[in-house]
């Protein structure tokens, strides 16, 4: 095999090690290699598991030389964002009283990953807990964009969308709560998928019945998104809502064949009030007529009642004073200032407060059963939904959350429903939602794509998307 082995897909991979054209050990020391020479200036690591990661390595190559079965992704290194349990390996969600906090066992994400033979060669960085839409902490400092030094990464799954976007590892496993596997892919200009509710099970969520965040993939290209959906997907006791639910043929489906001749494609700018910059609108409206290409029907829809801050808030904020207010009391001076207003917030929020923003509707505004049904009968008269990931290109490194947000010089307060209205909506109604790359800003910054399918018809996204991303040349740029 000629040329850097960081530079190839998990497809590509995945054949050149069942046919032996390269070893798990040359391969793992080549991201080994990449990931220490590009850590200093990225930061997207927390920690790096190099004497275990070339070890794991070492027997991947003894299963090939002698025979033996090979799992889906055999020798293929990956990462995993450090709010997720790694047996053996630190998992410290971003915080400083964490800091050698060292899991038992594995997430059933993770083990399913390391049971298809891939290598974990390190955990991504996470703000607090994946607190929140910008990956900086304490414990590490601040993770940079991968295309520049100036920009965020985005959040909070930002370092493991920087480890991919960089060449360090082909897959990554981040988290999605309310954006933060969309919100830095499309920073980054990588493959994000927040998944349907259950598709893949979510061992550590503390309430399984009423939970919104999801253990997900991250990639470069929707055939690696599909080949870890593979390898995750399928029911598990842990997880009520993964029980019954079939896995398909995530790999094949995703292969980009056919055109979208008979797809409905819904789309919106953005909601009412929400604005967008030039860039971005003008990305959007070229991947509207790249979809139309493929054979695709467009027909616009209405963003009303899309702006679901206030219920966003009713619902996330209880969450957040439930599990974190006595930790923060005993353990205030070790956590950001950030996080601590955060939980600040949360005290303005009651437990009717939440059940109200469960609702079908409340006087005020429809809430999170309303918003399911809203998004049901969209789809029950289109195929997928689509609007942009981002109102705007990545945010400036030092972009405080509580700040105000510029766009096409505007300032506009409030982080989070003037960056991403579209993520958070998606996380509550539990449909997929997959950010891909669309071309890039005037910044020279990459633009998202989002497109939203059907309840559990996962795989079917996957097709949409697949077919989308061979109709451009964008997986050829890499970050300077």
């Amino acid at each position: 095999m000629n040329g850097d082995p960081c530079l190839l897909s998990a497809t590509v991979l995945r054949g050149l090690i069942a046919t032996k054209q390269i070893s798990p050990v040359e391969l793992t020391r080549a991201v080994l290699a990449r990931a220490e020479a590009l850590q200093p200036e990225l930061n997207c690591f927390i920690t790096i598991c190099g004497d275990e990661a070339l070890a794991a390595a070492r027997e991947a190559e003894r299963k090939l030389m002698a025979g033996e079965p090979l799992g889906l992704l055999h020798g293929i290194p990956a990462t995993v964002k450090d709010i997720v349990n790694t047996r053996g390996v630190t998992t410290s969600f971003g915080a400083i009283p964490y800091k050698d906090n060292v899991p038992n066992e594995d997430a059933v994400a993770v083990a399913r990953l390391r049971a298809e033979g891939a290598i974990l060669i390190g955990k991504t960085t996470t703000p607090e807990f994946g607190s929140k839409c910008l990956t900086d902490s304490p414990l590490f400092g601040r993770t940079r964009n991968a295309w520049s030094a100036e920009r965020s990464s985005g959040g909070s799954s930002g370092g493991a969308a920087v480890a991919v976007a960089s060449g360090i590892a082909p897959l990554a496993i981040a988290t999605d709560g309310g954006g933060s596997t969309r919100i830095p892919a499309a920073c980054n200009g990588v493959v994000g998928l927040k998944q349907s509710n259950g598709v893949i099970p979510h061992s550590q969520a503390l309430d399984v019945f009423g939970n919104q965040t999801y253990v997900t993939p991250m990639t470069r290209s929707v055939p690696d998104t599909a080949l870890m959906m593979q390898a995750m997907a399928g029911e598990d006791s842990c997880d009520p809502w993964s029980i019954g639910v079939p896995v398909p043929d995530f790999i094949g489906t995703a292969a980009p064949r056919g055109d979208l001749r008979g797809q409905k494609i819904l789309y919106c700018l953005s909601p009412p009030g929400r604005p967008v910059s030039v860039d971005v609108e003008a990305g959007f409206k070229a991947s509207l007529d790249r979809l139309a290409g493929l054979g695709a029907e467009l027909e616009e829809f209405s963003g009303e009642g899309f702006d679901i801050e206030p219920i966003w808030r009713a619902i996330n904020h209880t969450v957040w004073r439930t599990r974190f207010a006595k930790f923060a009391a005993e353990h205030g001076d070790a956590l950001s200032e950030a996080f601590l207003r955060q939980l600040a917030l949360a005290t303005d929020f009651s437990g009717v407060a939440y059940q109200e923003a469960m609702f079908a509707r409340t006087e005020a505004m429809f809430a999170r059963t309303a918003l399911f049904r809203r998004v049901q009968s969209l789809l029950a008269h289109g195929h997928l939904l689509a609007m942009p990931t981002l109102t705007r290109t990545a945010l400036p490194i030092d972009q405080d959350l509580f700040g105000t947000i510029e766009i096409d010089g505007k300032q506009f307060d409030s982080v989070r429903p003037h960056w991403f209205p579209w993520t958070m909506p998606f996380n509550m109604t539990g449909h997929p939602a997959l950010s891909l790359p669309c071309g890039f800003g005037r910044d020279g910054l990459p633009i998202g794509l989002q497109l939203v399918g059907r309840f559990r018809a996962d795989a079917d996204l996957l097709r949409v998307s697949a077919l989308f991303e061979a109709s451009h040349d964008l997986l050829s740029r890499w970050p300077g």
